[in-house]
């Protein structure tokens, strides 16, 4: 096909609140490098890497905002967010197969590969380079992983960020068929993936979340339910779970690693309930226990959550479907937690 001039897309100006969000309908349509495909965006989930890197939430530096981003790097504006996206592949550089074209695809969030050239640390999409909340993106061939499934682009939208991670934190921490894994946050994106991709391994799941959604968590392949304020060693008892996958941090984290048994591994992607926790070094040692901070993906991970969703094993979860241009209510929908699952844009 030829591809347009310009492309409508939502562009991020600066770090700030939701005005710092504006739609453009002026955007240059990216031309590929010698390794790139240009996909046409047919849908873009919503996460908390989006709001996180348009408020600096992931800053440590007392206001400043020059570690900003996921990869501790300072951000370029403006930038098209979105790290969630199913599209197929339109156009494609030099060295890439003309096979492709027309291929449906997802892309993998964590970019090892982009402008030529192997990044260290990985870029994320939407964040380090442009992503998904346009009508046209960019990437390295190598990110754009071939789909063929039944399921609809909006399905398929809400599984590349929350499931890789949510694969990524159950790789790390190598969880067992028969094993018990506790995962808290557990009706998020990440949290309610989790579930699935422990369930598909044959582990038995215990969740935290709220009474009003353990019933759609049990139907995800959860065993036990418990409510947030549990108090998880009396619920549960001192050294009882193999694998915590923790999404959540907060006040309550050292109940986290009582009820980890004696070799126990802990596994983290998220502090919805608040980054600084207090540690009783004791408890890590003597109790032989192993931490697992996972932000870049395992080599391996994607793909084996592509046949994951080929072969049916997971399902999607899609909470509420928004156009592009209500990317504002979409993402105070996403902010106000009250639902199960993902919430996508509609793209194109």
């Amino acid at each position: 096909m030829t591809l347009p001039e310009t492309m409508r897309g939502v562009v991020l100006t600066g770090h700030g609140g939701p005005e710092m969000l504006g739609m453009r309908v002026d955007l240059p349509v990216p031309a590929p490098g010698p390794n790139d495909v240009i996909v046409r965006v047919r849908a873009a989930g919503v996460n908390n890497t989006d709001i996180n890197t348009r408020t600096a939430w992931y800053s440590k530096g007392d206001g400043e905002d020059a570690d900003a981003t996921w990869s501790g790097k300072p951000l370029t504006f403006p930038r098209i967010q979105g790290a969630d996206v199913c599209g197929e592949i339109v156009a494609v550089g030099s060295d890439v197969a003309t096979s492709r074209i027309g291929t449906r695809v997802l892309i993998e969030p964590c970019i090892r590969f982009a402008d030529g050239a192997t990044q260290s640390p990985p870029w994320y999409f939407g964040s380090e380079c442009n992503g998904g909340f346009a009508q046209f993106t960019r990437v390295d061939s190598r990110h754009a992983y071939t789909i063929n499934s039944d399921l609809t682009d909006t399905e398929l939208a809400s599984f590349p960020c929350s499931y890789s991670t949510a694969e990524n934190m159950l790789t790390r921490a190598n969880l067992q068929a028969g094993e018990t894994v506790l995962v808290t946050g557990a009706s998020g994106g990440v949290g309610s993936a989790t579930v699935q991709l422990a369930r598909a391994r044959g582990a038995k799941v215990i969740a935290v979340t709220s009474p009003a959604k353990m019933d759609t968590l049990k139907d995800l392949g959860a065993e036990l339910t418990l409510p947030r304020d549990a108090d998880l060693v009396a619920a549960l008892g001192a050294n009882s779970i193999d694998v915590v996958v923790d999404l959540v941090a907060g006040p309550a984290w050292p109940s986290l690693l009582d009820v980890l048994r004696r070799g126990g591994r802990y596994a983290v992607a998220g502090a919805i309930g608040g980054p600084l926790v207090e540690l009783d070094v004791r408890t890590l040692y003597l109790k032989d226990l192993s931490f697992f901070g996972c932000t870049v993906l395992e080599p391996e991970v994607f793909g084996n959550l592509i046949g994951r969703i080929e072969r049916s094993e997971i399902k999607p979860l899609v909470a509420e479907v928004f156009s592009l241009d209500e990317i504002t209510a979409a993402q105070d929908a996403f902010a106000a937690k009250g639902y199960t699952g993902k919430i996508v844009l509609k793209v194109d």
